[in-house]
């Protein structure tokens, strides 16, 4: 069993609104607002995006934009994504209407405020 890692809430959260700044800029057709709010869930931590910039982006292109906040934000706070299971990749998931992007959810990991 791997050691638990423990990484700061804020900066956490600071880290996926640098990510999410950066990624806006070189992703222009995802016009996606700085979140102000994390989720975080079983299958993958990260933000919602609104039904209206889905609509006008493929899922090729949400995918590459979720490649580039996920390799922006491991090195920030430290958390490794498990290349075997994710190929080092960001992860979309969509369910009941809403579209979260983010990063796949990390065993072993203690947050602290």
């Amino acid at each position: 069993m791997s050691q638990a890692k423990s990484i700061s809430l804020n900066q956490f959260t600071g880290a996926v609104q640098s990510a999410v700044k950066s990624a806006a800029q070189k992703h222009s057709k995802l016009k996606i607002e700085v979140p102000q709010a994390i989720t975080f869930g079983h299958l993958i931590w990260g933000f919602p995006v609104p039904e209206s910039i889905l609509a006008n982006v493929t899922l090729a292109e949400t995918q590459a934009f979720a490649d580039t906040v996920a390799a922006s934000i491991a090195p920030q706070v430290g958390v490794a994504l498990d290349a075997k299971a994710t190929g080092g990749k960001g992860a979309i998931y969509s369910a009941g209407g809403h579209f979260v992007i983010g990063i796949p959810a990390v065993d072993h990991l203690q947050l602290e405020k």
